[in-house]
Formats: C-alpha cells, structure tokens, sequence
C-alpha cells in the first residue's frame, strides 16, 4: 500500500496533511459534540426563573461546560438586559461551535485540485516520455499515468471521507443554535413575567 500511495508522486505529501489535519479536526469535534446537549437541562432552569428561584436557576448552570448552559447563564447574570447578554454569549457559543470546520471545507476543496494536479504532473511525464523516446518505453509511460490515477483517487477519497462529517456538524451547529434560541426567548419571557422585570428594564434604560 505504501509503494501504491509513493507512486503518486510529490503531491501525495500535501495530500497526506491534508488527511491528518481533516482526520484531527473530525475526531476533536465528534467529541465536542457528544457533549454539548442539555435541553433537559435547560427547560429545568427555565422553570426555576418562571418560578422566581433565580438563585437555584444560577447553581444549576454555575460552571456549565456546554453552549446552551454559557447562554443561559449569561441572561441569569445580567437579568435587566438578558436578551442583549444572552445575544451576545450565543454568538460567541456558535463561534466555538464551528471552530475546525473552515479547515475542513478548505481540505473538501483542497484535495481534489491537488489530485488534479498530480494527474496533470503524470501526464506531463508520460507525454514526455513519450516525446523523447517514442512508444519504445511502456512502463515508463504507464507509470506516469499510474501516478496520475493514484494521486487523483487519494485527492477524491480524502474529500469524500471528510464531506460526511462536515455536513453532519453543520446540521449539529444549526440543530444546536435553533435550540439556544428556542431556550433564550423562553427564558427572556420567563425574567419578563417576574415581579419587577419589565419595569426594572425601562428603568435601567431611562438611566443608560
């Protein structure tokens, strides 16, 4: 498999930092994801600030460790301008989010042009093999076409074994975002209906 994958030619090497670099990124954000719900969660603490329990509601996301929680906390936190507070963690939340994915919609890309490359290097070769020689050096001519197919497959299969995640993490990002949002706005009403809350809101306007 080795002697296949050096037949490619230089370009190979690119193409194989390409694999490493999508292969890191897709591992370190399958991970991030298996740890980001916690709609259950959320409803609990949302429930505690409709009741007024702000305190429990606060102890509940205290050192959360996942987006939805950070958002939430950040509404509890800055009561008076919770929808402008919590506005302002999910865009740094779903920033965190989509950390790696650039890189791999660079690597999607990427490969196939450098496998088109390496075919166009192979048969450049080939042709000038041809050119010097004639027809009189076969393999020479089928190992430059050879290196031309391998480094194109490789560019190919990278892109298509990185597509699927990438896609899969962008539904993730959207699925999760939709649900900050949904939470959020739950939330700002629930702050909204206590004692005080819109009142205090004007208020703290009129002093700004």
């Amino acid at each position: 498999m080795l002697a296949i994958l050096i037949m490619g030619g230089w370009v190979m090497v690119p193409l194989g930092l390409c694999s490493i670099v999508a292969g890191s990124v897709i591992i370190e954000r399958l991970l991030y994801f298996r740890k980001i719900g916690a709609a259950k969660q959320a409803e609990e603490v949302v429930g505690l600030a409709g009741k007024g329990k702000l305190d429990d509601a606060k102890l509940l996301v205290k050192g959360g460790n996942v987006p939805l929680l950070r958002v939430l906390a950040a509404g509890l936190e800055n009561r008076l301008t919770a929808a402008n507070a919590m506005a302002a963690a999910a865009i740094i939340e779903i920033a965190k989010m989509k950390r790696g994915l650039p890189v791999l919609d660079t690597i999607i890309t990427l490969s196939p042009l450098l496998g088109l490359l390496g075919t166009i290097i192979g048969m450049i070769s080939s042709f000038q093999v041809m050119a010097i020689g004639g027809m009189g050096q076969p393999h020479a001519v089928t190992g430059g076409v050879a290196e031309a197919l391998i480094a194109t497959a490789t560019g190919i299969s990278i892109a298509i074994v990185s597509l699927i995640p990438y896609n899969y993490f962008l539904s993730k990002v959207e699925a999760e975002t939709e649900v900050i949002e949904y939470q959020a706005t739950k939330l700002e009403v629930a702050l909204e209906k206590l004692p005080g809350g819109s009142e205090q809101y004007e208020d703290s306007k009129k002093f700004a």
